[in-house]
């Protein structure tokens, strides 16, 4: 076991200001949590202490070398500094120590801090090369000597990758985890884009993808354990645990699409910072402070993300209930008239109940961990429901009073409110016994949690309920004067801005919220949304077909499956080319989609169903005009493209 395999360039500080013992070992102790070697500071310290109380580890010449075999380390390791004017460590020859290594060994496994130990000890009894360590102008020149001088001693050897973090040539380098809010495209565009940029550099990466249908290509503890670092592209929080004590670099997973050489670079150039696993939902970052715009965007995405499925299925399910209905039996009654379409829309009802406490328990998941999950599923469904201290107490009473849903704005709310009450009792109880810490999470967070988020939701449920009741209002007026068509026009073009980012997601957002209101102007407003989206990839394609010159025979190939994701509904099929030249794909696909929701609109088009492309057109209100919409949209932003577009060979 070389030195320089245990010594890592971040672990060494030269001409260290300590004046004593203590602070050496304080240090030293801090330089190993730096690197990861070791998750623990009190533990280890402690058998840092234990092993100075059994004689000392300042063995004379100025050379002291601290050990210990200890439980809180979690990768072999030594740390050093120099004190060029010494310090009293108690040494055997009754000098001053101003060399100082401290060697970290898990408590299970070989004898590595034995090896170490005589490695040192031997090569410290050479005078000049003490004295060339002293004399080091920095961590790499400091290395370089070490090295020398092993291999002097000792002879050319590998270097042994457990301890340096690599891995075997057969082994993945780098590994990579990509998820963003849906789980569909950008997830794995992200991870491809990874593998490949590693495979060009000559850095095996693997990237797991945590989309729609669950985590593929899961990473092993035995990868984890051998990598030099990890990658975390993730719009939405991923399991995090696994990877405490390894260097990570966390961003948006656009980043892992556009950028992997920039995100690769960190990792190999050793800019990436120690993980250090804290029980958070979201405790990893790359050192850049992470905005709160993005967090709570990242927040919103994880609830809305799990809240698909229920908008999905159970939209789909009463969309089909109404087309299988026989309106002339009982119009009051209409999707329940007959036992088909009574089932559908049953069964698509009681997904859509679950929509809201999704919704809100999922983004205090992502806020406070699963701690948060309880408090704000309860939120968001008090939220639902509109209860409020005025509906109880009316209850109690004997009396009648209206109740009106918050509904989703109720619920986001509810979510966010949840989230952070569960951080503040994590907060004020975290310097509580370690005897008593099995009672945070099964009495003190679902308890009092529970308690703070209903009675702050009783209190405010009026309030959102206006608001829902002003929004409802808000849509219905609209549609009645014809300025829903602007309203049309501008989700419609948010689709297009960045193709299943933020803008995308808050224009989504946008529809859901208007069809959880259940009138004609929601399914109106849901109607545009997806039309909108569905326009990019396909006026893409149209535009390849139309303007040959200029795309390449690669965009021209790829053309048909891009206009087939368009049509269902995958915006995101388009991101390659908008990467490629945003300066004219993006302003013609947002000036197509604005024309396709608009159009939609005019044409008085509904949607019960928020997702599915023309899956779902049987369901559509006037289902021919929406088919307009998207053709005309679609070919305005085809036109639009062609026409700003140079040809390929000036290009």
């Amino acid at each position: 076991m070389r030195i320089v395999d245990l010594l890592k360039k971040d672990a060494i500080v030269l001409n260290a200001k300590v004046s004593s013992k203590a602070e050496m070992i304080d240090k030293l102790v801090d330089l190993h949590a730096k690197v990861g070697n070791i998750k623990d500071k009190e533990t280890f310290k402690e058998g840092i202490m234990k092993r100075e109380s059994e004689g000392p580890t300042a063995i004379g010449d100025g050379i002291c070398i601290p050990h210990s075999k200890n439980e809180a380390v979690v990768t072999p390791g030594i740390a050093s500094i120099t004190v060029p004017a010494g310090i009293d460590c108690n040494a055997l020859d009754g000098g001053l120590s101003n060399l100082f290594f401290m060697i970290a060994a898990p408590a299970s496994g070989s004898d590595v801090h034995l090896e170490a130990l005589a490695r040192l000890s031997t090569i410290l009894m050479d005078g000049k090369f003490r004295t060339d360590l002293l004399n080091a102008k920095n961590a790499d020149e400091y290395l370089k000597i070490i090295d020398a001088k092993e291999t002097e001693k000792f002879g050319a050897e590998e270097k042994a990758p457990a301890a340096a973090g690599s891995v075997p040539s057969t082994g993945y380098r780098i590994l990579a985890v990509t998820a963003c809010p849906t789980g569909i495209a950008h997830t794995y565009m992200a991870a491809e884009s990874l593998e490949e940029k590693g495979k060009e550099m000559g850095y095996p990466l693997k990237a797991e993808t945590n989309g729609s249908g669950g985590a593929k290509n899961v990473l092993t503890k035995e990868e984890i354990a051998a990598c030099d670092g990890i990658i975390i592209a993730a719009d939405k929080n991923v399991e995090m645990a696994r990877f405490d004590g390894k260097p990570l670099v966390k961003t948006k997973v656009q980043d892992g699409i556009h950028k992997p050489q920039e995100l690769i670079e960190k990792i190999i150039n050793g800019e990436a910072q120690i993980y250090h696993h804290t029980g958070a939902a979201d405790t990893a970052d790359d050192g850049d402070a992470e905005g709160l715009g993005h967090q709570i965007y990242k927040h919103l995405m994880n609830g809305v993300s799990h809240m698909l499925p229920f908008v999905i299925g159970g939209g789909i399910l009463i969309a089909l209930a109404f087309l299988f209905d026989d309106y002339s039996i009982n119009p009051a009654n209409f999707g329940m008239n007959t036992p088909l379409a009574a089932i559908l829309k049953t069964a698509g009802g009681f997904a859509f109940n679950f929509m809201l406490p999704i919704l809100a328990g999922y983004i205090a998941m992502s806020i406070a961990d699963r701690p948060g999950l309880m408090p704000g599923f309860v939120g968001g469904w008090i939220a639902a429901q509109g209860t409020s201290f005025s509906s109880i107490i009316a209850g109690v009473n004997g009396d009648e009073v209206a109740v009106i849903s918050g509904g989703f704005i109720g619920a986001l709310f509810a979510g966010f409110a949840a989230g952070y009450i569960v951080l503040f009792l994590k907060k004020i109880t975290e310097n509580m016994p370690a005897s008593m810490d099995g009672l945070r999470p099964m009495l003190i967070y679902p308890v009092i949690g529970l308690a703070i988020i209903s009675a702050i939701m009783f209190a405010v449920n009026p309030f959102f309920a206006w608001l829902n009741t002003l929004l409802a209002s808000g849509l219905e007026s609209l549609a009645a004067s014809g300025n829903i068509v602007i309203l049309g026009a501008i989700v419609g073009g948010m689709m297009s801005i960045d193709m299943g980012g933020p803008f995308n997601k808050a224009a989504y957002v946008t529809g859901t919220a208007a069809l959880a209101q259940q009138t004609e102007a929601g399914y109106m407003t849901m109607a545009a949304v997806m039309v909108g989206g569905m326009v990019p990839p396909i006026a893409i394609a149209i535009s390849s077909w139309l303007f040959k010159n200029k795309f390449t025979d690669n965009d021209r190939k790829a053309a048909p499956v891009n206009a087939i994701m368009g049509l269902c509904f995958i915006s995101e099929a388009a991101i390659p080319y908008a990467a490629g030249d945003p300066g004219h794909v993006i302003p013609s696909c947002v000036v197509g989609s604005a024309v396709a929701g608009a159009l939609s609109t005019i044409f008085g088009c509904t949607l019960m169903a928020p997702h599915g492309g023309l899956f779902v057109i049987p369901t559509i209100g006037n289902p021919l005009m929406y088919i307009v919409a998207l053709i005309v949209g679609s070919l305005v932003g085809a036109v639009l493209l062609g026409v700003l577009r140079k040809p390929v060979d000036q290009k």
